[in-house]
């Protein structure tokens, strides 16, 4: 079967509509599906329920999807570099359920190992815990929760073959093969694409049967966080 698509917009058309919950890839700005998700825009489709480490940043990643409105509520981690997210977030026009990072990644983990749920310590005690189930275990607390299982996972990987065994690049490892696993259909644009077989099987770090369709994005922006400090003044 082939796996390779000619564009994004053609890779995400028969999947993608409206109310879906889609997992996207990346953590900061690293390792973003940014040809998907800029794909994922010029679609149109609206109410989605995205879930991903962060919310990207203003104009960048899925603060694009935020300033078009598609995106209806946010599952993520770290939110704090978005400015209209926190608009949205504090006029209520945006539903958040703030996970710990953790967290977050096991429920993407288990939503790929085909686990419904699990018990965990971080939360007890805090609003994470709500209205979720508390279960004692050799004297300590446990909250119990859902994982995850995306109707698309977008994801983004420096290396493929045709057959979609993926290699990722340093950081932008991250949170991507979790993404991948737990998705019905994993769409991923990479940077290279070789024939299958030319990947050493030691150095696959995640098979091809997780990805369904594959599309090359020879030149990705790549933005860079930089760390802005605040001279000292001399008194």
């Amino acid at each position: 079967m082939n796996k390779i698509f000619s564009s994004a917009t053609a890779a995400l058309d028969g999947v993608v509509s409206d109310g879906q919950l889609i997992a996207v890839g990346g953590f900061g700005l690293c390792g973003i599906p940014e040809a998907l998700i800029d794909a994922l825009l010029a679609s149109g489709v609206k109410n989605l329920t995205a879930v991903s480490n962060n919310a990207g940043v203003d104009g960048f990643g899925l603060g694009k999807l935020l300033e078009s409105r598609q995106i209806k509520k946010m599952i993520a981690s770290y939110v704090g570099e978005n400015k209209e997210f926190e608009r949205q977030f504090i006029s209520g026009e945006l539903d958040v359920e703030l996970t710990p990072q953790g967290t977050l990644a096991e429920k993407l983990r288990a939503g790929g190992a085909g686990i419904p749920a699990f018990f965990t310590k971080t939360g007890v005690g805090t609003l994470v815990a709500e209205g979720k189930e508390l279960r004692e275990f050799e004297d300590s607390t446990y909250v119990l929760e859902r994982s995850l299982v995306p109707d698309v996972a977008l994801v983004k990987a420096h290396v493929a073959d045709k057959s979609g065994n993926l290699q990722f690049r340093r950081t932008a490892r991250n949170f991507n093969p979790a993404v991948a696993m737990a998705g019905k259909i994993c769409i991923v644009e990479v940077e290279h694409i070789v024939e299958t077989g030319a990947i050493d099987p030691d150095q696959v770090h995640l098979p091809g049967i997780y990805v369904h369709r594959i599309v090359h994005n020879p030149n990705p922006e790549k933005r860079i966080e930089r760390v802005t400090l605040t001279e000292k003044k001399e008194s």
